[in-house]
């Protein structure tokens, strides 16, 4: 067995390549790792010495040559092929094993030049990396550290490689030639070019992460796809059984939601949808106040918080059934607590919003920016003779910030630092204005009312002021606007506009 070794990553390549000498293999290297393999007295032949032709334009030349390639890609069944090999005394490469110029680590520092990114594009590994995986049948191809113990294991046990092993190993080998071809080109595309929030190519190249138990119903396949360690996808579960697509779809919602807030704050998400939420003091207290809002349709909900969950708030939560919790932290004592409940899902998140929001429609993605417009007071116009007084003014930037996280139609009463009633996703905006008042657990008397989008007609405000509020936020826009204002006028309501829509489908 000859083969052909030249690395960038050197993790495991010693071991690796004395195993193979040790099997009897004769070993070709380039560069700096022959050097190594002979500093740990491994025996290599340079590739210069097999081609007769030295490395040369700064090692830019090392293996591009017909006795490296043609070693590689001779197909052994083929007579003419062995008839070439034979007139040119090319001995055949069995193995190779490459690894590529760390691309991605240049491309990921601000400061790369442009000089700096064309010199660390890799041209001879990625050659010899697809020569070896088009002709898999014949060369194995090692493109990873990980494979050097089952690769050895394997040729321990049969005295080669399965025709299985090798074809998964060039299928993997087309997969990293294809990523490093791509992230060349996402780099390059940035080069004097202002980045483009919506980009020409939607290009989405994301591991699996983890195959679900099933998707939004038992007979759907599911997994779930991530690259880093940032938001739900990429937290840490500390407890509990496996999360389901369900429960990473809530913990999301619950997430983003509580990541509005700079004070403690909880929320409890349903079907996506909160159930509950408040901003206090402490968390503890958030906690207590979302759970007042719906504490019937908390039941079996996911649970969101923004700062570490303590042993009070943790005392609190296991009184309830509890999907999940998606949180920053936990106390030791928090943890105590809640571990002693076998089911419930732990898991610890970091960050909080992508630079684009995808979803797959029927033939292919749509795909928009954020919705991050936050709450700006002074750019809210009072369109009632009554201004909001300064309580309701607090109860209505909280009401907004809830608002943009209920499926539309939305509708939220709230109090200062609590929701109060939730109406969602009703195909009429008077329907979500009743729908909330019909759930509500606290008494809706002096609550303040956001909407998503604008009021169409009087009737949802009329509607809500009977339920008792006092005060509305809205994003204003209605040929109606002025009808509105008239009711809201006529009933004593303060009203203001914000000129910003959070409909959320």
């Amino acid at each position: 067995m000859r083969v052909l070794i030249s690395v960038t990553d050197k993790t495991g390549v010693s071991e690796f390549a004395r195993g193979l000498a040790d099997l009897g293999a004769e070993l070709i290297s380039t560069g700096g790792t022959a050097r190594l393999l002979r500093e740990n007295g491994i025996p290599v032949r340079d590739v210069g010495e097999v081609t007769g032709f030295p490395e040369m334009l700064d090692g830019r030349v090392k293996t591009m040559h017909p006795k490296i390639t043609g070693a590689i890609l001779a197909v052994r069944a083929n007579p003419s092929h062995a008839a070439s090999l034979r007139e040119h005394a090319i001995e055949p490469i069995d193995m190779v094993v490459v690894n590529l110029y760390q691309f991605e680590k240049i491309a990921a520092r601000a400061d790369a030049s442009l000089e700096d990114l064309i010199e660390n594009i890799d041209i001879g590994g990625p050659t010899m990396i697809r020569s070896a995986a088009k002709n898999w049948q014949d060369v194995a191809i090692i493109t990873s550290p990980a494979d050097y113990e089952p690769v050895l294991g394997e040729l321990h046990a049969l005295g080669n490689l399965s025709r299985a092993t090798k074809w998964k190993l060039a299928k993997q080998a087309f997969r990293i030639t294809a990523a490093y071809d791509r992230a060349i080109s996402l780099r390059l595309e940035q080069v004097d070019s202002a980045p483009e929030l919506l980009p020409a190519v939607l290009d989405i190249q994301t591991p699996r992460r983890m195959t679900l138990r099933y998707g939004e119903n038992p007979h759907q396949q599911a997994a779930l796809y991530a690259s880093g360690a940032a938001g739900i996808a990429g937290a840490e579960q500390l407890h509990g059984k496996e999360l389901s697509y369900n429960n990473l779809v809530d913990l999301d919602a619950c997430w983003q939601l509580v990541c509005e807030f700079s004070n403690p704050a909880a929320a409890i998400v349903k079907h996506t949808n909160p159930a509950g939420c408040a901003e206090q003091s402490s968390l503890v207290e958030a906690w207590r106040k979302a759970l007042e809002c719906d504490p019937v349709s908390a039941f079996g909900g996911v649970i969101g918080f923004n700062r570490e969950v303590d042993e009070e708030t943790a005392a609190g939560v296991a009184g309830l059934f509890v999907e999940a919790i998606a949180a920053p932290a936990y106390s030791a004592g928090a943890l105590g607590i809640l571990q002693a409940k076998k089911n419930i899902r732990l898991v610890q998140v970091t960050g909080t919003q992508d630079s684009l929001v995808v979803k797959s429609i029927s033939g292919g993605y749509l795909a928009q920016t954020p919705d991050d417009a936050s709450f700006d007071r002074a750019a809210c116009e009072v369109k009632t003779r009554r201004a909001p007084t300064a309580e309701e003014w607090t109860a209505l930037e909280f009401a907004w910030k809830v608002v943009k996280h209920v499926k539309s139609n939305a509708i939220v009463y709230a109090h200062a630092g609590q929701t109060a009633a939730v109406g969602a996703g009703q195909m009429s905006r008077v329907d979500s204005v009743n729908l909330g008042a019909m759930k509500a657990q606290l008494p809706l008397d002096g609550t303040v009312v956001a909407s998503d989008a604008y009021f169409p007609f009087p009737d949802g405000l009329e509607q809500a002021a009977k339920h008792g509020a006092t005060a509305f936020i809205q994003p204003g826009g209605s040929v109606k606007d002025a009808e509105v204002i008239a009711a809201a006028d006529r009933l004593g309501l303060a009203m203001v506009f914000t000129g910003v829509r959070h409909f959320r489908h």
